[in-house]
């Protein structure tokens, strides 16, 4: 599963392309709880199909209602301006609309979005730019110009402004059952996920689609993967040989992620063995992450997995975990050999 943003702009495009009649509708703002944050989008064509979301789905019923032709209800589509639409202002609405109690949210419908500035954005977010785009509430015209860092959305009397980011993106060193498992709920996440296995023995049982696989050495997979704020890369080999050299290379970019499998003996001994060999130090090697995953009691491949993308999306999304549900202090409280 790819990042949500650019599926609903992608999907957007092509029903655009195709001349298909269809309105943009984001969230702008919220006031008490709200189903989906500010920034969300949902993309409608007029013939009721959607892609996206901006609240648990009353909303989006509403709204193909009002403007799409499915089921021969509706009303024609708008053309023009962008509109500025609020759900949830009274307590029956907010019944109504299946909003939290108190819960109102505005949206700005865009009518008929341009075709060719939805290519031009969704080309950009698919090279790995993170992409400014800003509309007129005027006239609807588009601009878009190449953020360096995400903003949050703002809105003025005039203008709207959001922030895409390129999708976010693993890097697996290592085929396998654990490798597989964790691409598919890094795809479920949203995560475009890319393989790296030279061993071909590894490698002929893999079967997961929608993954990309490369068999160069892993630290030249890492290289050609250039990794970036919105990446992570995960070592699953257990072999130095593979793993090492790797994880160094990813240590040298901004990947906001990078960790190994393996025990806490394991771990101790590649951090050993990175000083002595390497020249690194405990303070280059802060950012390596082993024994990686939260401590849930996981044995298993698919809870492991669990394990690791929890602290996985912990850590994309900034939230700092308590020490306790760190594996290696939390197996030591637990009694656990340290070679678990």
């Amino acid at each position: 599963m790819e990042n949500l943003d650019v599926m609903v702009l992608r999907t957007l495009r092509d029903w655009r392309r195709a001349g298909r009649r269809a309105l943009l509708t984001t969230v702008v703002r919220t006031w008490g709880s709200s189903p989906r944050p500010v920034g969300s989008i949902m993309a409608l064509a007029e013939d009721g199909a959607v892609v996206g979301s901006v609240s648990g789905g009353c909303i989006e019923d509403d709204l193909i209602a009002r403007y799409s032709r499915a089921h021969g209800a509706g009303e024609p589509m708008p053309s023009g301006a962008p509109a500025l639409v609020k759900y949830g202002i009274t307590a029956d609405e907010a019944h109504r609309f299946g909003l939290p109690c108190g819960g109102t949210l505005e949206l700005l419908l865009e009518y008929d979005p341009d075709a060719a500035s939805l290519d031009s954005l969704v080309s950009l977010l698919e090279t790995g730019r993170m992409v400014q785009r800003a509309v007129s509430l005027d006239d609807g015209v588009v601009t878009l110009a190449e953020a360096t860092a995400p903003d949050a959305l703002s809105v003025s009397a005039t203008e709207l402004v959001n922030t895409f980011g390129p999708e976010y993106r693993m890097l697996l060193i290592g085929a396998g059952q654990l490798a597989e498992y964790l691409a598919t709920m890094a795809q479920f996440s949203g995560f475009a996920v890319t393989l790296c296995d030279p061993r071909i023995e590894y490698r002929t049982a893999w079967s997961l689609p929608g993954v990309a696989l490369t068999t160069e050495m892993p630290d030249d997979a890492v290289t050609a993967f250039r990794p970036d704020r919105r990446s992570c890369v995960v070592a699953l080999t257990h072999d130095p040989k593979l793993d090492d050299l790797a994880l160094l290379e990813a240590l040298e970019t901004d990947a906001f992620y990078v960790g190994a499998i393996g025990s806490r003996r394991n771990a101790a001994s590649r951090r050993e063995r990175l000083i002595e060999h390497f020249d690194q130090t405990a303070e280059s090697l802060a950012r390596l992450r082993g024994p990686i995953g939260i401590y849930i009691g996981s044995k298993t491949p698919p809870e492991i997995a669990v394990s690791v993308m929890a602290e996985i999306l912990a850590v994309k999304n900034a939230v700092r975990l308590p020490r306790e549900t760190e594996v290696a202090l939390a197996k030591t409280l637990h009694g656990d050999p340290a070679s678990a």
